[in-house]
Parts: structure tokens; sequence; C-alpha cells
């Protein structure tokens, strides 16, 4: 299904109130994804190393937050489906702060635990699904030009706070530094959710077919299950490659800086390969995009494992970063593109949640394989084969009653 056949009730919102909205969202989603999530891979060795405390017990902490995400990420999309985002975002933005602040002044596991239990209830309420909700509804039509630019800015989340919070730990101390990054996350997000996010929240779309205005039918049809786990196979694959980057690299004899900049330069890699999801979608259909997408990943990630020197593995984490920033609308659009916009926010967050418990258990999953295998560079050769599989899985993601077509 064409999502061109969404019908926007958009007729109150004016150009004026879509930019401030979009504004809004691009410099929290930088923010938001920037403190709460990638700053932890850059620490994770500098907490073991100070608390004593095992890298897979501090990655396991993460790991309930994500799980924590997927849960709350459910009821989020139906409230935001009822009365929009500001609310449960600004909410969201509000717990963050305190949590943060819990995780670095922990004094032992529990605490630690803890903290990262109530990121990851925040992580839920502010990170891609609400925010993909949010612009679906607020642009109708136009909303994967939306997509697309916010998940540009976004891109950069990695690229400005994998090196800042790595100059930060290198200057203070991992506590020091998620202080300063909890500071940041309450003057910018705050504010502007609170105030950023205000104006009508239009009608659902009319769905196009009966078919689509049944959630609960769509939900439970076999295309939409196959949607579920080709997404999970390949969300796994994507970030447990983008955990375990810096210690392949140090195990290849990058610095840890070199290292924390070549996982930064993947982010600008996904700003590249969103800048070119428009003309994509233009010349591919739903199905292509996604069985595309995965196999690309699978060869990436079997690349990683093979590549040892510097020029390599750098070219390989920005092409990494291109393949993860189409991936991020194909995954943005997937709802849209096969079901339309009517029931987006719950149908969005039912097949957000299953991937981001499989995104929990990526930084875990890939230190267990990598024990496991006994190098990380098998440990890449391991989640290729998972990524290929994804791509199987996506060839079946298409309702049976749908002909595909291209372009949005």
């Amino acid at each position: 299904m064409s999502t061109a056949t969404i019908v926007a009730q958009a007729g109150s919102i004016g150009p004026g109130l879509r930019r401030r909205v979009l504004i809004t969202l691009c410099l929290t989603e930088i923010t938001s994804w920037g403190i709460l999530y990638y700053a932890f891979p850059v620490l994770a060795a500098s907490i073991s190393a100070d608390t004593g405390w095992s890298l897979p017990m501090i990655t396991a902490a993460f790991s309930l937050s994500q799980l924590a995400a997927a849960l709350t990420g459910i009821p989020v999309g139906a409230i935001i489906d009822r009365i929009g985002p500001r609310t449960v975002m600004t909410a969201g933005s509000a717990l963050a702060v305190p949590a943060l602040i819990a995780v670095a002044l922990a004094p032992n596991p529990v605490v630690f635990f803890a903290g990262w239990l109530a990121a990851g209830v925040a992580m839920g309420a502010v990170l891609y699904p609400p925010a993909f909700a949010a612009l679906t509804r607020w642009f109708g039509t136009d909303h994967v030009k939306a997509l697309m630019i916010l998940t540009l800015s976004g891109g950069f989340a990695s690229t400005v706070f994998a090196p800042l919070t790595a100059a930060l730990v290198q200057q203070t101390h991992w506590r020091a530094t998620y202080l300063t990054l909890a500071a940041v996350l309450a003057i910018v997000t705050i504010p502007a959710h609170l105030f950023g996010l205000t104006g009508p929240w239009p009608d659902p779309p009319t769905a196009a077919t009966p078919a689509d205005d049944d959630h609960a039918a769509v939900s439970r049809s076999p295309a939409f299950t196959m949607l579920v786990l080709a997404s999970s196979l390949g969300a796994f694959a994507a970030f447990a490659g983008v955990f375990n980057l810096v210690p392949l690299l140090i195990e290849r004899g990058f610095s840890p800086s070199l290292a924390a900049l070549t996982l930064g330069l993947g982010g600008a890699g996904q700003v590249l390969g969103r800048i070119g999801y428009l003309p994509l979608i233009t010349r591919t259909t739903a199905r292509g995009r996604m069985v595309g997408t995965f196999a690309i990943t699978a060869v990436a990630t079997a690349l990683f494992g093979w590549a040892t020197t510097a020029f390599a593995l750098i070219a390989l984490s920005i092409g990494a970063g291109v393949v993860r920033g189409i991936m991020t609308l194909v995954k943005a659009t997937a709802v849209t593109d096969r079901w339309g916009a009517t029931h987006y926010g719950r149908l969005n967050g039912l097949l957000s949640a299953p991937m981001v418990i499989v995104m929990a258990l990526a930084p875990w999953g890939g230190t267990m394989l990598m024990t496991w295998t006994g190098s990380y560079a098998r440990t890449y050769f391991v989640l290729a084969a998972i990524a290929g599989m994804a791509a199987l899985a996506a060839t079946a993601t298409i309702p049976r009653s749908r002909s595909e077509v291209r372009g949005p």
C-alpha cells in the first residue's frame, strides 16, 4: 500500500506549527539519543574499571533499561494516538534526569540497576517511536519527508555525544560525566517538549480499507508477525554490532579515543543514508527496501569480522552507518507502507516493543557471543548470519491482499 493513500486530516495545522514541532523533535532526539543511549558504550569500560563491577553485569543494567523502554512504548503509542505527544514526552524527559543522576551516584549495583530501569521508562517516552507517531499524525501525507529530516538530525547523536562523552570522561570521571550530561538533558529537552509540542492534535486519518481500521486483526496477521520477526532480527544484528564496535576496534589495535571517533563516524554515515531515502522509495517497493537493507547489513557485518586495517574498519563503520540510517526509515514507515496511519501509534508501539527488547539484549548478547566465539571478530560473523535470517523473513512482510507499488 502506498503512503499516498493516507488521508491527512491536518487542515487546522499551519506550516508554522509543523516547523516548530519538527525543530523541537530534531533538537530533543539528538540530545536524548546522545545522552541516554550513545554515552553508555563509551563509558561502560570506565564504569567497570572504577567500580569493579563486571562488564557483563554493567551491560545487563543497560539492557534492562531497553526492556523497560520496550514495555513502556506500547501504552505510550496508544496515549499519543489519543491525546498527542506533549504530555508523555515532557514527562519522559523529566523522569530521565533523576534516573541519570541515580546512575551517576549509584553506590552499589542495586541502585545502578534501578537508575537504568527508570531511564528505560523515560526512553520509551522520548526516543524515536513517540516522535515518529507525532510526526506521522501532524504531517499527514508529508510524514515521510518529516521523518527523514528528524532522523537526519538524530543521526548526529552519536557523532556529537560519543566524542563529547569520551572527552569528558578523560578530563573528569564517569560519574561527573553522567551528572554533566543529565544537566544538559534537563536544560534542553524538558522545556523543549513542554513548550514546543503545543497545538491541536488532528483526528486520525481515515483508513483506506475496513481491514486497516481493525488494528487488533492487523497485529495478529501473518504479515505483521513476519514484520516483527524480520525487524527484531535485523535490530539485534545491527545494534549488537554497534555496541561491540569499540571493543572490536580496540582488539584490532585502535586507541580508545580513535575507536570512539570511529563509532561517531558511523553516526555521520547514518545521515548520508537518510539523505538518500526519498530517492530510494521512488525506485523500490516496501518489501524490496527491507530485504535489501537487511541483506546489505549481513554483508557489512561479515566484513567487520574479516577486515584488519584501520582504513577498512573506518570505511566499514561509515558504510554500516549508511545502512542503519536507511534501516531506521524503513522501520519508521513500515506500518504506513502496509496498513496506513490510522492506528500508527498503537501498531508501531507493538512493532517497536519486540525490536527494543532484542536491542536490549544486543549489548549483553554480543558480549556473550564474544565469550562463546573467543573474539569480537568471530562474533561479527555470527551477527552477519542473524542479519541474513532477517532478510529472509522480510520477504513475507506484505499483506497478501496488497499489491506493492513504488513511491510514497
